[in-house]
């Protein structure tokens, strides 16, 4: 320890230093990550029945937003000029990403107490990335309940959607899938470096991520035009599935935008994870310890 804040002294940042001046790339971080979730997934199998338990409480827990919707179309034909499998269409594939993001990045949210309790010196100590370390931090396996459901619905409703399916249109509902997971996945880091300032903000995450997923498994027409635009143009979950769903299910956009950026979702998934890694080495930075 005493060499660690000698070093600590040098680099005339404090703890947060990133950390000590070095700087790992992605490909180091990855391979850390790797090597955590590893762990944690040995970990858990070491239970294999507790892990079956748990992954069918997630999947049960998660079916239940898409009870709701089933009760709601016992009652109606359309929801915001949406059909059920036009619906299910939408919860499929927001819930399929967001779940990807949740495997991944779900640990972000533990961020703050690290911050107030100063538990996150520990993590800056280690030769290894801090971004690594804190998303795979109890990787909970058991989110694959999540993923598995919204699947299931995803592939239920590309059975009766009626859509004329096109070579573009097939391939952007893969496409869509991977940069919805990777704007949901931004997100959550843009939000674990929020928690430096505001070390109390993990509900403000999860207003965002978890808030934004049940959002988007509704037609953008039964919300405001402006939490529209909000969603758009601020934070841009929109394209994690809104906008290019509505380019496959021939649907009007209730903004008006030009065709051509139903298909920008894997440019804004590369700006917001641009975004979100400068913001989390902003907030490295900015971190001072406890001070105890």
């Amino acid at each position: 320890m005493a060499e660690a804040a000698e070093r600590w002294e040098r680099a005339g940042s404090g703890p947060g230093a990133d950390r000590w001046d070095r700087r790992p790339g992605p490909a180091e971080t990855l391979r850390v990550y790797g090597l955590i979730v590893r762990m944690w997934v040995r970990s858990t199998m070491a239970y294999r029945m507790s892990f079956v338990m748990t992954a069918l409480g997630n999947f049960a827990a998660t079916a239940l937003d898409f009870a709701t919707i089933l009760l709601m179309f016992s009652r109606i034909t359309v929801l915001g000029g949406f059909t059920l499998p036009e619906v299910a269409f939408l919860y499929g594939t927001t819930s399929t990403a967001f779940g990807v993001a949740d495997l991944l990045m779900g640990s972000m949210d533990r961020l703050g107490r690290r911050v107030r309790d100063g538990t996150l010196d520990t993590l800056l100590l280690r030769p290894a990335p801090v971004l690594a370390q804190v998303a795979a931090d109890r990787f909970a396996l058991r989110r694959l309940g999540r993923i598995t459901q919204g699947g299931l619905v995803l592939g239920w409703a590309l059975l009766r959607v009626d859509v004329a399916w096109t070579p573009g249109k097939v391939l952007l509902v893969p496409v869509m899938l991977v940069s919805g997971a990777a704007i949901f996945c931004a997100v959550f880091v843009a939000g674990g470096a929020f928690q430096f300032l505001a070390s109390d903000a993990s509900e403000l995450q999860n207003s965002v991520t978890y808030g934004g997923n049940t959002m988007l498994q509704y037609p953008p027409g039964v919300f405001a035009r402006e939490l529209v635009r909000g969603v758009t143009f601020v934070v841009p979950l929109a394209f994690v599935n809104w906008l290019p769903a509505l380019h496959i299910l021939g649907e009007p956009d209730p903004l008006g935008l030009p065709r051509w950026v139903d298909f920008l979702s894997p440019l804004v998934a590369v700006g917001c994870c641009t975004l979100a890694g400068l913001a989390w080495r902003a907030g490295l930075r900015s971190y001072r310890s406890t001070g105890s």
